[in-house]
């Protein structure tokens, strides 16, 4: 939606605009959220620079440009649910719906309450919801919500809840209500899980290639099943193919191999040959066609990951456009001068300070123009994640300090050669202690507890590891010191420990604490390569593990419910008498097997459907469960297992698939990357005076701000650092996908590269860029940056 399109006119001659307003020749384009309203040159361009900040965010976000707000009457409705507070209690009433799993019938016995107390909760955190809407639809509108399909669904649930609640509390008891399983719909929307909905998202483009390779998969698997039943429901001692159901069944089960060999013996020991059935298939379904439908999906994940950056880069590029459409000047038609960059960033992100901006706005201003073309600033959110410093800041934390003398013999003492060797051989010697300790243990659990982890070696290396972190942060600072995963890893794991050895020292039992003495040994690892490679690729997979694990949450949060209502009234003790799996149920107060027990696999809460869901997914044994449950309430029960596991079956090769990719983009990375160019890629460099940012056009607090930083007549060299992320180094792996991406969006458009010239009009404002008007005058346009 191009909202600069309503634009009022302004006449050339007379300086007004259509509204009769007064205007200067400084004035640019009107802000759609002022439409109507009389205003002065200062609050147009603060409404301006609001938009234009609205614009960025919903570029950072990935929002659509269709739910931006058009008029003033929308902007109040649009900042109330976009405000940080109100995202956190969105949040938490999402969070309460599903806790409220925990007090609603069948309860945790501990957490139960009263239906009247639940249902009033829900119904308080379903208003919050609803509120959130509401304000939504004020400047979204029917016409353009209806269109949201992710918000429709979320209405439509909101609405059959409400009614379901008003129900709940008006008959003082709770019926069969599934619908509760839709309750992770509100969590998944919230402005805090945005990487889970991008993996949902993943999941579902994923599909078309999954379903046809499991189509693939069912049809081998019911053949499979028909040859089966013809061959061995004559067995009698073969209870597995009696039936063409208990046939499918069988082989369902045989293609995660829980149930082999188990299933083939009986028709094994008729007939050798029999076995040759059975190895066929597992090596058909489980050896080739489940390892091909993971190519597959790694394959079309892979295509999905570089299809993502490339929309996320078009997506945000089309933000910084209609950004800088209010930005611009009649004086400068084509460039964004520093003044109105520094009034974007007093909405975008108000807690940078004025030095922040300025250096920005200094290296987007490649060509040095004293403006930023629409080229230039393309390339705002690179810059965002920039934190500067000074480069006389570079020198030791410790220079000109009372701690001088100490903090330089610990940087001697940490630069010497042979330091790491030294700590490695300290780790080394804790491994061995820790072994002979093992050696000593006895019978006496609390006593070789404290031999392990509170004996006088442990505190000798405790205090060994403490000196060396103590060393290492007086030589380079605290903050240097904490910018190291493993310098953080090593000081964690050793307060860790030492609280472990305090602990077990007053409470001999609390053995839980023994884990933590073994893993500092985790720094040997980081001796090897494939190890550090390994390392790496776990760091930059947590964002997508996490979003990952909220997703198999959800996933599992959805069965629970479901089969809390299904079967939470079906007792298992003792059950599936005269079935093949009667021993696994039998349970005696008196003498019970290990077998006996598994009767306490059940749905009977939300935590213990959390367990069996947990068992599930694991696959062994599973058939176990799903064949008492068919047993005691239908055969038609065997379905949700079959679903559950199809689903984990998906979300799981997603995930195997994605951790691939990550692998092998980190790779590709350290292949193609040195580390002078990483250290490029990382780190920018700014050179400036208090003489340049007065050019620049530096007044009012912003002045104020630079006159501390910036001595008049000195150039100063600032060092920006961004973090290193898998969107920064896909910036550096799809460089030429990129160039391409942008000519083609470019071409597309038909935007011709621009010029900057001098203005004529006032030697201290900023140059102008101007359309060139022969091609001998063009120069080429800075490259565009992820």
């Amino acid at each position: 939606m191009d909202i600069v399109g309503s634009a009022a006119v302004i006449d050339s001659r007379t300086g007004t605009d259509g509204g009769g307003d007064s205007s200067t020749l400084d004035m640019g384009s009107r802000s759609s959220l002022h439409t109507g309203l009389h205003m002065s040159e200062d609050e147009h361009w603060e409404m301006n620079y609001h938009e234009a900040a609205i614009y960025l965010e919903e570029g950072q976000n990935n929002e659509k440009f269709d739910s931006h707000p058009s008029s003033p009457e929308e902007l109040p409705a649009y900042l109330r649910v976009h405000n940080p507070w109100y995202h956190g209690l969105d949040l938490l009433a999402s969070l309460v719906l599903i806790l409220l799993a925990f007090t609603e019938d069948p309860a945790v016995p501990t957490f139960e309450l009263p239906v009247w107390a639940h249902g009033t909760i829900e119904l308080m955190a379903l208003t919050v919801i609803g509120i959130e809407l509401h304000l939504k639809l004020k400047w979204i509108g029917w016409s353009t919500i209806l269109k949201h399909k992710r918000t429709m669904l979320k209405g439509i649930t909101l609405l059959i809840m409400v009614l379901e609640a008003v129900v709940v509390l008006c008959r003082q008891s709770s019926h069969f209500r599934v619908t509760r399983a839709l309750r992770p719909i509100f969590l998944v929307d919230t402005r805090h899980c945005g990487g889970v909905r991008r993996f949902i998202r993943q999941i579902l483009q994923s599909l078309p290639p999954i379903i046809d390779m499991l189509g693939l998969l069912m049809f081998f698997v019911a053949t499979y099943s028909l040859l089966g039943f013809y061959l061995f429901s004559e067995h009698v001692d073969n209870g597995h193919f009696q039936t063409l159901s208990d046939s499918f069944v069988s082989m369902f089960v045989l293609l995660t191999s829980a149930n082999f060999p188990d299933v083939m013996m009986p028709s094994y020991a008729k007939s050798k040959w029999y076995a040759l059935f059975f190895i066929l298939y597992i090596i058909t379904v489980l050896y080739v066609l489940m390892n091909l439908m993971l190519a597959v999906v790694y394959e079309t994940f892979t295509r999905i990951e570089r299809e993502k950056c490339r929309a996320l880069l078009l997506h945000r590029r089309g933000a910084t456009r209609h950004a800088f459409r209010l930005l611009v000047s009649r004086r400068a038609p084509h460039a964004v001068r520093l003044r109105h960059f520094a009034g974007l960033m007093r909405h975008y992100a108000p807690h940078y300070n004025g030095l922040d901006v300025y250096l920005m706005f200094k290296h987007l201003n490649q060509t040095g123009t004293g403006g930023l073309s629409r080229a230039e600033f393309a390339n705002v959110y690179d810059v965002f994640a920039l934190r500067w410093a000074a480069q006389t800041a570079r020198a030791p934390w410790y220079a000109a300090s009372p701690l001088e003398p100490i903090a330089r013999a610990a940087a001697a003492a940490v630069h010497w050669k042979h330091f790491e060797h030294l700590v490695y051989a300290v780790i080394v010697c804790n491994g061995v202690s820790l072994v002979w300790r093992l050696c000593q243990i006895n019978e006496n659990l609390q006593t070789s507890a404290q031999l392990l982890c509170a004996s006088w070696d442990t505190w000798l290396f405790l205090t060994l590891f403490l000196i060396e972190a103590a060393l290492r942060m007086m030589a380079s600072g605290l903050a240097a010191y904490l910018e190291s995963g493993w310098n953080v890893f090593d000081l964690s794991v050793t307060l860790l420990a030492l609280m472990g050895a305090v602990l077990l020292s007053i409470a001999p039992g609390l053995f839980i604490v023994v884990i933590f003495r073994p893993l500092r040994l985790m720094r040997l690892y980081k001796l090897k390569k494939r190890y550090r490679d390994v390392f790496g690729t776990l760091v930059l997979l947590s964002p997508l593990m996490s979003s990952a694990g909220c997703v198999m949450l959800v996933m599992y949060y959805f069965f629970s419910i479901i089969g809390m209502e299904l079967f939470a009234s079906y007792q298992l003790k003792n059950c599936c008498v005269n079935t093949t799996v009667e021993d696994f149920y039998k349970y005696s107060s008196n003498s019970s097997t290990a077998l006996g027990y598994y009767y306490l696999n059940n749905f009977e809460n939300l935590v213990t459907s959390g367990v069996t869901l947990f068992e599930l997914t694991v696959v062994n044994n599973w058939f176990i469960l799903m064949n008492a449950y068919a047993s005691v309430a239908g055969q038609f029960t065997r379905i949700y297992f079959m679903v559950f596991y199809l689903f984990t079956m998906v979300v799981l090769t997603i995930v195997v698939a994605s951790v691939l990719e990550a692998f092998r983009f980190r790779i590709q990375y350290k292949r193609s990357t040195t580390k002078r160019d990483e250290e490029k890629l990382l780190h920018e460099e700014v050179h400036t005076s208090w003489e340049e940012a007065q050019r620049l056009g530096a007044a009012g607090t912003l002045a104020d701000t630079l006159r501390q930083h910036l001595p008049p007549g000195v150039e100063v060299t600032f060092i920006g650092s961004r973090p290193r992320t898998k969107e920064v180094l896909q910036r550096r792996m799809y460089q030429s996908e990129i160039q391409k991406w942008l000519a083609e969006e470019d071409e597309n458009e038909g935007v011709p590269p621009s010029t900057t010239i001098t203005s004529s009009e006032d030697p201290l404002s900023p140059p102008l860029i101007h359309q060139p008007d022969s091609e001998d005058n063009h120069q080429p346009r800075p490259a565009y940056q992820l």
